[in-house]
């Protein structure tokens, strides 16, 4: 499977935070899904010096870039405008332990 590492920035306007918990329990709903399809390799919260969210880092794996775009099309947080800027690169988990 061809590995991505997503590093995402949320908007920063007033009510982005607020934005964000609410459409985070479908965010997790869709990476629960990215986990039990074997697409899903870890993933977690950016925090500022205050321990609040600003954005998110994933490691996702798909067997085509299509996959990787259609994951990308039904992603809550693009979607519902949480992430304002998402970048994404191919990967390689090292193989390490």
């Amino acid at each position: 499977m061809n590995q991505y590492i997503v590093t995402a920035y949320d908007y920063t306007d007033e009510g982005a935070l607020e934005r964000r918990m609410a459409v985070r329990p479908h965010h997790l709903d869709g990476a629960n899904e990215l986990h039990a399809n074997g697409n899903y390799v870890v993933g977690g919260a950016m925090l500022n010096d205050e321990g609040k969210m600003i954005g998110s880092v994933m490691i996702v794996q798909f067997e085509t870039e299509e996959e990787l775009q259609a994951w990308q099309q039904r992603e809550p947080y693009i979607t519902q405008k949480i992430w304002e800027t998402v970048d994404v690169k191919p990967f390689k988990v090292a193989a390490v332990g």
